[in-house]
């Protein structure tokens, strides 16, 4: 299977999945690895990712999957991508999704629609536990699509903004 995996960052990785019982080969923007999942307890899974092992939670939230590390956790998106389409070279072809990385309040819009945006420029800000923070354009382009405006809440995981 081939997905279109768009965290809460913006990024958006093309993921190809093979194999089966544990066992399975991905090729993340068309780089392989090889990958071995196991139950770990309590709603964790543990992978081996070559020589090294990872621990991670997977919670799904609707549509959404939330995925906890040590420390950190991402909300992802996940889409069937079209049969036969061209391998999706990391941050440049097709629109790019910015995702709220956390539930919040959109305090600030930085630009409208139709702006053009380089990589990494500021396009909202959300506050959330009483901290703002800039979330920024994945990569250059139109801002083509801004779908929250200020004051408004936002859930983890809510799309913000398409640039394309």
């Amino acid at each position: 299977m081939i997905f279109d995996a768009s965290a809460t960052d913006g990024r958006t990785v093309r993921v190809e999945v093979r194999g089966g019982a544990g066992r399975y080969t991905l090729r993340l923007d068309g780089r392989p690895l090889q990958v071995s999942v196991g139950e770990a307890g309590q709603g964790l899974k543990s992978l081996l990712i070559g020589a090294q092992s990872h621990e991670l939670g997977v919670e799904r939230e609707g549509e959404l999957y939330r995925v906890s590390f040590p420390g950190a956790s991402v909300v992802i998106a996940l889409a069937e991508a079209v049969r036969g389409s061209a391998p999706l070279a990391p941050r440049e072809q097709g629109p790019a999704r910015l995702l709220a990385p956390m539930p919040g309040r959109i305090v600030r819009v930085l630009h409208a629609p139709g702006a053009d945006v380089v990589a990494g420029q500021g396009l909202v800000v959300i506050e959330a536990m009483k901290m703002e923070n800039e979330l920024r354009a994945p990569r250059g382009g139109r801002l083509t699509q801004l779908l929250v405006r200020e004051g408004q809440a936002v859930e983890a995981g809510a799309l913000l903004a398409v640039v394309g």
